[in-house]
């Protein structure tokens, strides 16, 4: 079993946040474990004040629904009462944004890296860059 350690959530947050220097798009980048436990947690000089908690909130969407929040956020016009009645379930905790991406080790889930400071595919692409700069 592989466990998401301190050094593989530091190589992703470092390759989120160069994606983000590189778009100019000041991001949070919240790195969790499998079971939604917050591992690393950044906000860039000129991140918005509640971009940590949406980042955060979007990496928990990604690991417990295992699969990108890209794909939530397409699927929210066929089952908007299911994807809107997240908040209620786990409240403060989820958010189905586009923004965030699980990671994977051995074809096994450990972790997800959520973004938040751009536009939605910003935040995405930030993500992914995260996950492939650890190896994910």
């Amino acid at each position: 079993m592989v466990d998401l350690t301190l050094e593989m959530a530091e190589k992703a947050l470092k390759g989120a946040q160069a994606k983000a220097r590189e778009l100019g798009a000041p991001m949070a980048v919240a790195v969790i474990d499998e079971g939604g436990n917050l591992v690393l947690l950044a906000k860039q000089d000129g991140a918005g004040f509640l971009t940590p908690d949406i980042a955060r909130a979007k990496a928990f969407a990604a690991a417990a629904f295992r699969r990108p929040t890209k794909v939530m956020a397409e699927n929210y016009q066929s089952n908007p009462l299911f994807w809107s009645s997240l908040a209620a379930v786990q409240p403060g905790r989820l958010l189905p944004g586009t923004g965030a991406v699980p990671i994977l080790r051995g074809g096994r889930i450990i972790g997800a890296i959520g973004c938040s400071g751009g536009t939605g595919e910003q935040d995405h692409v930030c993500a992914e860059a995260g996950a492939v700069a650890m190896g994910g």
